[in-house]
């Protein structure tokens, strides 16, 4: 299956020991919901997914029942911070007995794309810290007292975002050694004042930090969809996988794999909605190790990268076109499998069927043919 390789081992760091005012949220705003989930849940979750091999939060004093209700049911240890964020990474970074890397991410940036995780690790073969970074898009000013004084050469300049990556003994030690008196701003910064090399890798959009009573405010959903078809043909000797149940009948549906014509065409659709190819480019008929394979998995890796690609499924529509058999009775069975599948409630999932009045091959009996048409929106 084509999935994502591992990555490499690592610890990580959510720093959400702050107030957060400007927000302008009920609760400090690393606990306000945002597209359905406390702001601190998402990331920690998606460095999960990425396969942090330990979690640490850090919280604010007395924000213990806070966060452990935002992150219920997770793996994660808690810290409460400091005074200021490098206090709170500190404090953090104290609790970890041994890692080759950490990553120390600001849990008011609640979408970390795993690329970006992927570009700061590997950084970290040849530096002992990697930032994500973006260009500096927009002309600057220098203001003293309201008139611009000079300019700035955006072209040397980057916006820094998180998490950072460092190697853990690095960032542990440069910590332990800051003298700088006043609050470092980031952990870059705590690295290169002990000598360490930063490394700058590309950054992500999706990275934006929520900071504003604005960034709060439901937006137009970003939704895509997805378009799905295939065909294939009724055999003697067959045994018939149709949505992803056993259907008892004289025939089954011909194909390298278990050959079902509906749980194809859904992938097809979920995979054009995020724009990640078709069922062939993932399952390729000609690899000897799908043959027979239930189109389960064919779903499963789909649902995955819906996931991965920052969206959630918003509906599956499936129409299956044939004479025989019978759809009728099957088709709760086959919304609760597709359902279940794809991590949705039943309500998501529609299942329907028609004929071709008795013209061409389903009317004839030698095929079904599937459509599909799946919504995804953006997390």
């Amino acid at each position: 299956m084509a999935d994502h390789p591992p990555l490499p081992s690592f610890a990580a760091i959510v720093v959400a020991a702050g107030k957060g005012v400007r927000a302008g949220q009920p609760l400090p705003k690393q606990f306000a919901i945002w597209r359905g989930k406390p702001v601190v849940r998402h990331s920690v979750e998606a460095l999960i997914a990425a396969g942090a091999s330990r979690v640490i939060v850090a919280i604010p004093p007395g924000g213990e029942e806070l966060a452990r209700e935002a992150l219920v049911g997770m793996e994660v240890s808690l810290v409460e911070g400091g005074t200021t964020r490098q206090e709170s990474v500190s404090k953090a970074l104290g609790t970890i007995d041994a890692a080759e890397f950490v990553l120390i991410h600001d849990a008011a940036r609640p979408d970390v794309p795993r690329a970006v995780i992927a570009g700061l690790l590997a950084a970290l073969d040849r530096h002992q810290g990697a930032i994500p970074t973006l260009p500096v898009v927009d002309s600057l000013a220098i203001d003293t007292d309201g008139v611009m004084t000079g300019a700035a050469n955006r072209d040397v300049l980057r916006r820094v975002q998180t998490p950072q990556a460092f190697r853990f003994a690095a960032i542990r030690d440069a910590h332990k050694a800051w003298t700088g008196g006043q609050d470092a701003g980031d952990d870059a910064q705590v690295l290169r004042a002990h000598g360490g090399e930063v490394a700058l890798v590309e950054g992500d959009k999706r990275l934006k930090k929520l900071t504003f009573a604005e960034d709060f405010v439901s937006q137009t959903p970003d939704v895509r969809t997805g378009m799905g078809f295939d065909v294939h043909r009724l055999v003697a000797g067959e045994e018939l996988w149709l949505g992803g149940i056993r259907i008892e009948h004289d025939k089954g549906l011909s194909g390298h794999s278990d050959a079902d014509v509906a749980l194809h065409t859904i992938v097809d659709a979920l995979l054009g909605a995020v724009a990640r190819g078709d069922i062939g480019d993932h399952f390729p008929p000609s690899d000897p190790q799908w043959k027979g394979a239930s189109s389960d998995k064919f779903l499963l890796h789909a649902v995955k990268l819906v996931g991965e690609a920052g969206y959630r499924i918003g509906n599956i529509d499936l129409t299956l076109i044939c004479e025989e058999p019978k759809i009728g009775p099957h088709r709760e069975a086959m919304r609760a499998r597709i359902a279940e599948l794809a991590g949705v409630d039943i309500d998501r999932i529609s299942v329907k069927a028609t004929t071709t009045e008795r013209l061409g091959f389903p009317g004839r009996g030698e095929g079904i043919a599937a459509q599909a048409i799946a919504t995804v929106i953006r997390n």
